[in-house]
């Protein structure tokens, strides 16, 4: 089951050339913890899903890279040229910047629309590459301009051509100190627009990813490759394969194999969205947590307590809710790894604060006329802000 990876703007390309170098990395080192048959179907696997067939003996990535001008492109080609081992196809594209700075709408309503036509082609030539599709993989910033703007559009694009296949977005979630000054507009027209078409959200925080290059990996002056590295490292310990007991690989329509879904029971649970975000979250409830454990002593791991109920909502079974995933072998040349993904309130805070802060500036007018004059009519921020305010609520009641 292949997976086309679309990296839209800076951020999108700069973390989709990471993704892939670790990917390739781990796929072919040398791992001493299973055997011979069990690596090569390792890595036969990952070719599968992340790269088509070689050209000139060197594989090429199942990807499509857009961006609003060529500099960053040709850097992230050229990068992966270099090295050797993998290369990017033929398939990037330039839309012409023309002033449109770091606005959403511009993204959303001009350069969409624009090259739709010709984006859609690139990735239909990737999906034909591929004998079975498994779904698409969008990177993406939330804050910014391309990657938010034209992402969204792409997704709503790739829901209605690609209905039965999976939609994911990686997006990073922006510095909570600011990075552009309308990036909380950004961020909730992405985020409702996506909620609308994506079946599944990994969203990365900047100032944890900040927080864990500077604590964990003491670095001093931390840049974005070294953020972009550590985000590369998490997303490949998620997308490679593990397999079941009876040898066969899991990730089959869903590469995740996780309910990200919020449903509630027949009965039992509180009407959604009628208690508004007043109040501390002492505990962190989750609706499903998938972990993945790779390498030495995965079978001997004790992961009983993911099975207590107080981790999860009243009206799920933890039965339903967990699930662990093993294999011997090693990831990135780490003896043991565990990897957690998550679908809980942890996200609740931040989104409730992007949304305070966009509706405080929505409330005094500010900047509104750089999106109207594009075609976001002031009832598409309405629209935006009473979808969000329900996910807080939504989850707030789980």
């Amino acid at each position: 089951m292949s997976i086309v990876t679309v990296q839209l703007g800076q951020c999108g390309n700069q973390i989709g050339f990471e993704v892939f170098d670790t990917l390739f990395s781990d796929s072919h080192s040398s791992q001493g913890l299973c055997s011979k048959r069990e690596n090569e179907a390792y890595r036969a696997s990952c070719k599968e899903r992340f790269f088509s067939e070689e050209e000139n003996g060197v594989p090429i990535a199942r990807a499509v890279l857009v961006d609003m001008e060529p500099k960053v492109i040709n850097q992230t080609l050229s990068k992966a040229a270099r090295s050797g081992r993998w290369k990017y196809g033929q398939h990037a594209y330039f839309c012409q910047k023309q002033g449109s700075g770091n606005n959403w709408a511009y993204g959303y309503s001009v350069h969409g629309p624009k090259h739709k036509e010709s984006i859609l082609d690139l990735i239909q030539k990737e999906v034909e590459k591929c004998d079975s599709l498994s779904g698409f993989f969008i990177i993406m910033s939330m804050a910014g301009g391309t990657g938010s703007g034209i992402g969204a559009f792409v997704t709503q694009n790739l829901q209605d051509q690609y209905s039965n296949s999976l939609k994911m977005n990686q997006i990073i979630w922006p510095y909570r100190t600011g990075e552009v000054i309308v990036q909380n507009y950004n961020s909730i027209l992405t985020l409702s627009h996506l909620y609308r078409s994506s079946d599944a959200l990994l969203v990365h925080e900047n100032d944890a990813v900040h927080k864990i290059c500077a604590k964990l990996m003491k670095i001093r002056q931390i840049s974005f490759s070294d953020m972009n590295q550590v985000l590369a490292h998490q997303l490949g310990s998620v997308f490679q394969p593990t397999y079941s007991a009876e040898g066969s690989p899991h990730y089959r329509r869903n590469p995740l194999g996780i309910d990200w879904q919020v449903r509630p029971p027949l009965s039992g649970l509180p009407p959604l969205g009628k208690m508004p975000f007043n109040k501390e979250l002492h505990f962190n409830t989750s609706i499903a947590n998938l972990v993945i454990l790779r390498g030495k002593d995965v079978q001997s791991a004790d992961l009983d307590g993911f099975k207590d109920p107080a981790l999860y909502t009243s009206w799920l079974k933890p039965v339903d809710a967990f699930n662990v995933w093993k294999t011997q072998r090693a990831f990135s040349k780490y003896e043991k790894s565990a990897t957690l993904v998550s679908n809980s309130q942890f996200l609740v805070k931040p989104l409730d604060m992007i949304v305070g802060k966009a509706w405080n500036m929505f409330a005094s007018k500010a900047y509104i006329h750089q999106y109207t004059k594009f075609g976001i009519e002031e009832e598409d921020f309405l629209d935006s802000f009473t979808l969000l305010e329900q996910v807080v609520a939504s989850y707030c009641n789980l």
